[in-house]
């Protein structure tokens, strides 16, 4: 495992400091909930305690589940949608599969054709992306511009489809629903930086829960074995 001392110096066991990052990344719950619910059992802890150890093990889950993601097909299907941060609207950029499996997402300041550019060379740059047949979008004039660019820069193959039709996109727009439902009930993000760590451990959390592992069950037991294992800890 890259990392072999992720939890030297924390006050708690492993398990549990991964159990409240997991609850609060997939349950609507905010780090005072998990407060209680932890003193329930005894455990006395502050709320920014648990705050801390999302906005640090959300994007090590993230990182560490990739290693273990079933490919995804050729036919990708790509849309934005709006995540308020500070008071200010932001752009969430995300793909997903003609079979509803997540590709891949990126947090920017802007709409525009660099962030579109930057969205898909992040997408690409994963093992268990397959290189897209096709990609749906919206009516984002931005899309053709940077998909464009990206086959004169070789970095996208030439005969990749693109389609501009918004109906063919409600399976990505159905998926941002478990995302946005979660990012919603938060008191509000308040920087860029920390959106970015606890969005990436909600999309870790969202693949493992639609069975995009290579693991055979979807059972939470399984889950929680799978992540259990993915840092190293015994089951």
């Amino acid at each position: 495992m890259k990392k072999q001392n992720l939890f030297k110096w924390k006050h708690y066991q492993p398990d549990l400091i991964l159990l409240t990052v997991r609850w609060y990344l997939r349950y609507n719950l905010s780090f005072r909930d998990l407060v209680e619910m932890m003193e329930e059992r005894g455990l006395s802890m502050a709320h920014t305690t648990i705050m801390r150890w999302v906005h640090q093990y959300g994007p090590e889950l993230d990182e560490r589940v990739r290693c273990h993601l079933k490919s995804t097909n050729d036919s990708w299907r790509v849309d934005e949608t709006y995540v308020k941060i500070k008071g200010q609207w932001m752009y969430l950029y995300r793909a997903v599969d003609s079979e509803g499996n997540t590709i891949d997402f990126y947090l920017s300041e802007s709409r525009d054709k660099r962030a579109a550019k930057r969205f898909f060379k992040k997408a690409l740059a994963f093992l268990h992306v397959s290189l897209p047949r096709v990609i749906t979008v919206d009516k984002n004039p931005a899309y053709p511009i940077a998909i464009r660019e990206l086959k004169e820069e070789k970095q996208m193959p030439q005969g990749i489809q693109l389609r501009q039709v918004q109906y063919l996109n409600n399976i990505i727009e159905q998926d941002h629903r478990f995302i946005k439902k979660r990012i919603r009930s938060m008191l509000g993000l308040k920087s860029l930086r920390t959106a970015k760590q606890i969005i990436a451990g909600i999309e870790a959390m969202h693949m493992i829960k639609k069975g995009q592992t290579l693991q055979r069950e979807k059972s939470v037991q399984n889950q929680i074995k799978f992540i259990h294992l993915l840092f190293g800890i015994a089951v």
